[in-house]
């Protein structure tokens, strides 16, 4: 009889059940980083160093057609030679443009985005904590520039500033202003409901010291995730620019004006415009490929869809 109930009371051997805490870290675990993303990280390092190194490589001359009077111009793309993308209608090295284009365009993209945020940041954060008049007043005039074309925007501001790198980057910031106005002032309204947010207003903590330092940190990362697909749009914008000749002018190569330069001889020699636009295209990819990673990995709602 005590052999009859150990059998029936026993449960059979076979595979543990996973803990609680195993399940857990399951759906806790981050996405991995997938080829493509690591693709992409790794040609943004390649063109950032690049940009940065670009003074001290020994490059033939890019940017003054007065020093290449005495280099053929049109030599088409030859690793193995002194001009490795060859060179343009000037004699110009196409290999020292797009660094020294990778330049512009980095500087402006993330110049771009840095007054953004500090400018459109501060306010959405503001009309998301206090909501009221400060909300209406502010949701209105960011609509209001949202309603105007960007590209019609852009022109305006660059015709008014001097085309340099440091205009065209604050032009830039202005145009993404009331997008980071409105990304911050919806992730405040959410965090302003949240249990530590009245715990501090209860211990008497200042409107001030609510924002700044319960709030603020919580949207550094979703804002943060956001920005590498505005870098990309601004490096495009600000290459659209330089194609039309509104934005930093020749001899400065940019990829933009690169295109321009190249594109009555595209038939004859096209490596002047797939040059300068494969930059482009791949640098852009590769920011909203990592923009579109760090959404799924920073935003547990974001990795569910």
């Amino acid at each position: 009889m005590p052999d009859i109930l150990t059998s029936e009371t026993v449960p059979a051997a076979g595979p543990a059940a996973p803990t609680v805490d195993t399940t857990v870290r399951k759906t806790r675990r981050s996405p991995r980083l997938d080829l493509g993303t690591a693709l992409a990280l790794a040609w943004l390092t390649l063109v950032a160093v690049a940009a940065v190194i670009a003074d001290w490589l020994p490059l033939s001359e890019s940017r003054d057609p007065a020093k290449a009077l005495l280099t053929p111009s049109m030599q088409p793309p030859n690793l193995l030679s002194a001009n490795p993308l060859g060179t343009d209608r000037q004699g110009l090295d196409l290999l020292g443009g797009l660094m020294y284009g990778a330049r512009v365009s980095l500087v402006v993209g993330i110049g771009g985005v840095v007054c953004g945020v500090l400018v459109g940041g501060a306010i959405g954060i503001i009309a998301g904590y206090f909501r009221g008049r400060t909300d209406t007043v502010v949701s209105v005039l960011s609509d209001t520039m949202l309603a105007f074309p960007p590209l019609i925007l852009l022109m305006a501001l660059v015709t008014i500033l001097e085309p340099n790198v440091r205009n065209v980057a604050i032009a830039l910031g202005i145009m993404v202003v009331p997008t980071y106005v409105r990304l911050v002032r919806a992730n405040t309204m959410s965090q302003r409901s949240h249990e530590f947010v009245t715990a501090a207003r209860s211990l008497g903590a200042s409107n001030r010291r609510i924002m700044v330092k319960e709030i603020a940190p919580n949207l550094v990362l979703p804002v943060l995730s956001y920005s590498f697909m505005v870098v990309a749009v601004l490096i495009v914008a600000e290459a659209s620019l330089s194609y039309l000749g509104l934005s930093i002018p020749r001899p400065e190569p940019t990829w933009g004006n690169m295109i321009a330069a190249g594109q009555s001889e595209f038939q004859e020699y096209p490596y002047l415009v797939l040059v300068p636009g494969a930059a482009l295209f791949l640098t852009v990819f590769s920011l909203n490929r990592i923009g579109e990673t760090a959404r799924r990995m920073w935003d547990p709602t974001a990795g569910k869809l």
